[in-house]
Order: structure tokens, then sequence, then C-alpha cells
């Protein structure tokens, strides 16, 4: 319930759509607690005294209660629903820019799966909370407190008859609801599972299909459907058991009304007007706890969602501006230093990752990085843009600890082309375009030409026009490396990182790309990780990672000399080790 009023902040931009929505909801009950009285009025003093001007005087006055409490209830409706969805569209807003402010180290820990249904699914439960809670959630309770108001003015003796039973009624009602919230939360949880193995395999549908595992994911799906299925009809199980139960004890109330109020009748302490007033309070009475007993539910699912909302909105991100953090000047030359530097991920009592990395990139050299799959390579070069913090030692940027520079300024002479090339829906020339919107036609072109894509795009039906499907599916792994570097060269940065981005490219490709990295990036730093030895050939400085540790450094000259275990890897890929040149 904590977490369901933190979220009154998202609500108070829209303070005064639901003040009025409120008001005219006050007017509405208020004017629904009249009816009863106006009725008792029709029956003792018109029906009861034979005056028909009453009878017709009455029926006006509730005809027009009734048709202006119809326009108030409408008013109501429309306010409650522009607050809802504001709501909703605030709360999205906020949920994605938090997720666009994590680290790497956050996003690590939450998949898309996750993230995916506390965007749509919770926000959809919250949103619905906020509309009942300014309609009906919020007219029940003050439905049921006028009305006993009411039944206490009317007879004090009967009302307090009734009670033991609304107070049996509220702890059904108390009770019910907090076992709900834990069963919604499990609930989520299992739609969470479900979508993460949803989106697993629309995207890996290929890689499922090639390897004849269409049943095995299909179980794997079948059993996270179950479960989902499962917890999902154990809440249904029990919010059906809610309103029955809240029947019986409303129908019980009655008999007990009607049997006291009739011997109040009989021996003249009660109207017949009265006794029907007070059934109508009553009923006015229990039929909100039946509302409320339906909407325990939504405020139920709504406890979890906001429980799940703030598991995002209350995470703080990894990696953080330090207070004092300084802007990069623009004439930055792209040294880099490292300096006893260690690495684990999640936390100081993690495994190991990098360890005692001492290496220094000077402006314009080409730094090649080798080592087997897991050795750290790509660990190490997450560090340079503080992708991850540092666990240990020191990493420097023209001098300055990463740590004292602010991100945005950090990241904007740093351009990245990871492992998986990502496009975005959109055009050829939106992607390229990404990091640099308002670039020239002429710069667009430029780096095509030097990521060896130009005529690969102009082949395409409309050229850099051509539409790029969501995930670049419509292109091969070489075309959206190619434009994928393209995209990183066009902002200019001072510190460019390839992480293993031409292995989908022929070799004769890869070395007009390296040729065309060294003209137009001359006097910029890249890290090259490289599986294919003959793609760092070149490099001003190769470095050898094994296990974390730097075990090799040196030019291919030197290694072929010096280390043996580049040897190694010379050897397996390209020859006998007899050119040591």
């Amino acid at each position: 319930m904590d977490n369901l009023l933190r979220l009154k902040s998202f609500v108070k931009p829209y303070w005064k759509q639901s003040l009025l929505s409120l008001v005219l909801l006050s007017s509405v009950v208020l004017m629904d607690l009249a009816i009863p009285r106006l009725i008792q009025q029709i029956i003792d003093r018109g029906i009861g005294q034979k005056d028909i001007e009453i009878v017709i005087h009455t029926t006006l006055i509730m005809l027009g209660i009734s048709l202006l409490s119809a326009l108030f209830a409408i008013g109501n409706n429309l306010l409650s629903v522009q607050v809802g969805e504001g709501f909703a569209r605030d709360l999205r807003e906020t949920l994605f820019l938090r997720i666009q402010s994590f680290s790497f180290g956050n996003l690590d820990r939450l998949v898309t799966g996750q993230f995916m249904v506390r965007l749509t699914s919770d926000v959809a439960v919250l949103q619905r909370v906020v509309r009942m809670l300014l309609r009906i959630g919020t007219r029940a309770p003050m439905l049921m407190i006028g009305s006993l108001i009411l039944m206490v003015s009317t007879n004090r003796s009967l009302a307090f008859t009734m009670l033991p039973l609304l107070i049996v009624t509220a702890v059904v009602m108390v009770t019910f609801i907090s076992k709900m919230g834990n069963m919604f939360l499990a609930a989520q949880e299992k739609l969470d599972r479900l979508n993460t193995v949803l989106q697993e395999n629309i995207a890996g549908v290929r890689v499922v299909k090639a390897f004849v595992r269409t049943e095995f994911e299909s179980d794997r799906f079948e059993d996270a459907n179950d479960d989902f299925t499962y917890k999902t009809i154990r809440v249904m199980q029990l919010m059906a058991t809610l309103s029955p139960l809240i029947t019986v004890l409303i129908n019980i109330g009655i008999v007990i009304l009607i049997w006291g109020g009739g011997i109040g009748v009989i021996n003249g302490d009660l109207s017949i007007g009265e006794i029907i007033a007070f059934t109508n309070y009553l009923m006015t009475t229990l039929t909100p706890l039946m509302i409320m007993a339906m909407l325990s539910t939504v405020l139920a699912g709504g406890m979890a969602s906001a429980e799940r909302i703030f598991e995002i909105l209350d995470a703080a991100p990894e990696v953080e501006d330090h207070p004092d953090a300084i802007l990069l000047p623009e004439n930055t030359s792209g040294q880099i230093i490292f300096k006893d530097v260690g690495f684990h991920y999640n936390g100081a009592n993690a495994e190991t990752v990098l360890e005692g990395i001492n290496l220094v990139a000077e402006p314009g050299e080409t730094i090649a990085i080798l080592g087997a799959t897991g050795s750290g390579k790509t660990s190490l070069v997450n560090l340079v843009p503080r992708f991850y913090d540092i666990s240990e030692g020191q990493l420097f940027f023209d001098g300055i600890d990463v740590r004292r520079i602010q991100q945005d300024s950090l990241l904007s002479h740093v351009g990245v082309v990871p492992q998986e090339s990502v496009l975005f829906s959109g055009t050829v020339r939106d992607n390229i375009c990404y990091g640099r919107l308002e670039a020239p036609e002429q710069d667009i072109i430029a780096v095509a030409k030097a990521a060896q894509v130009h005529d690969f795009i102009l082949d395409l039906p409309d050229g850099y026009d051509t539409h790029v499907e969501q995930r670049g599916v419509n292109l091969s792994g070489g075309q959206k490396q190619r434009i994928a570097i393209a995209r990183a060269l066009l902002t200019l940065p001072k510190i460019l990182i390839l992480d293993d981005s031409t292995s989908s490219v022929d070799v004769e490709t890869e070395n007009k790309i390296q040729s065309s990295l060294k003209k137009w990036l001359h006097s910029s730093t890249s890290f090259v990780i490289a599986q294919r030895i003959s793609t760092v050939l070149n490099a001003d400085k190769i470095i050898v990672i094994d296990k974390g540790h730097i075990v090799a450094e040196g030019t291919h000259k030197e290694l072929m000399h010096t280390s043996p275990i580049y040897q190694e890897i010379y050897n397996s890929q390209l020859g006998d080790g007899a050119n040591l040149e």
C-alpha cells in the first residue's frame, strides 16, 4: 500500500481535474443518499396520509436529482479517464527514462521481457487503480459512511444491531485483499517469465528452426504458460469466492433488518417509510462493500504492480556522475591510460574478470586486443566509455580519471561498434545519422564509403532512403556491421571501439575498412577486438589477454619473437611461423 501512496506524485500534475472529479462524485453521493429520505416521505406523508401533492412533488424532485446525478457522474467519468491516461503516460515516460539511465550492470540483471511487462501490463493495472479511485473506488466508501450516519439518525438501536455484521464484512474484505496482493505479485512474476521465453523464441526463431528445437521450445513455452495460467486461476478462484461471500452477508443483514424492523413497526416504534428508508440505507452500505470486493482485486493487483514499478524507479544506476564531474574540452587528444585496473561484475565478492591491467593508448594509435572467448576483451573496452566502473585502480582519459568526467561528455567523444550490430526501424540514412542527426549528406556518404557500404546502399531500391526493418532483419550480418561502423564514424570520435565488428565481412572488405579507418580517424585512438589475427597485423600495439591478465604486448613483429601465445594464435590461423615479420 505504501508504494501505491508513493504514486501520488504522478497524479499531482492533474490535481485540478482530480479535485473537480471528486467534487462531482461527492455531489452524486449526496444526491444518492437523499433518495431513501424522499421515498420515506412519499410513503409516510404522501401515501400514508393520502396526499397526492406530496407524492407528485417529491417524485419530481427525485427525477430532477436523478438527472443531475447522471450528468455529474458523466463529468466524473470523463475527468477520471483524463487523469488516468495522463498518469499512465507520465509513469511510462518516467520508467522509460529510468531504464535509459541504467548502466550495463543494471541491465544485466533485468531482462527485456521484464521491462516490457512493467511498462505495459503493470502500468495498465495502476492506471485502472487511479480511474477506479476517482470513480467507484471513492464513491463506494463515501456512500457507505453516509449511509451509516443516516442509518443511525433513522433508528439508533437498529443501526447498532447491524454493526457486528458490518465489522465481519470489513474483516473479510481486508483478509481477501491482503491475500490477493501476494497472489497477484506471484502471477505478474510468472508473466515476466512467459514474456521472456516468448521474446527469446520470437527473436531466435531462425536458430530454433535451424537446430530443430521447435518441440523443445514449445515445451519450454508451455511450462511458462502453464505456470502463469495456474497462478492466474488461483487469483480468479479467490476473487470468485469473495463476491458470493459478500452476497451472503448482505442477505443476512436484510433478514436481520426485516426481522427487527418488522417488530419495530408492529410495536409502533418505526413507520413503514422508516423501515424502507433503513433498508435502502443498509443496501447502500453493503452494496458498496460488494463493489469494493470487486475493486479489491484491482487494488491487490495495483499493490503488486506498484512494488514491481518501484523496483525499477528505486534502482540506482551503478554508474553515476560524481557531483563535481567535469566536461571534456572539445580539443581532447584521446589518450587512454589503464593503471593497475581490476574489474569484477556484481559487487566486490564476485569473480575477478580483469586484474592488474596496465596499458597506455596514445592518440592516433590502434590498439588490437586478442584473447580466447571469456578472457576479458569486451570487459576491458567497456570500461573506457564507463559502461561499467572499474573495481580497482585508475583509468585516465587525457590525464583525467574517467570517474570525474560527466558520462554524456565522455560518451560524446567515444564511438562504439558492439559485437551485435543493432539497427533501428527507419531508413538507412536514419541509422547512419543516429549519433549526429544534422550531419550533411557529403559526410554521410563519406563514412559509408569508409565502411565499404556505400555501393551496397546505392543498389538498394531507394538508396539511403530504403526502409530498414526492426533490428535490421532485411539486411545481412555484414551489411548491418558496416552500417554500424559508418554510424560510429559519423560522430568523429576521439576514441573508436570496434568489438569484433567485422566478423561477418570477408577478409578483403575487412582490409579495406581498416585502411579507410586509418585515413578517416588518423588522429583518433582505436581499440579493435578481433578473432581473426589478420585484422590486427598492422596495429600499432597488440595486447593478448588471458584469464583477465595482459600476457603479451607489442607489435606483430615483436610478439612473434617474444610471445609463445601470440605465435600459437598466428600459426593456427595464418601459417607455420616462418614469417616473423
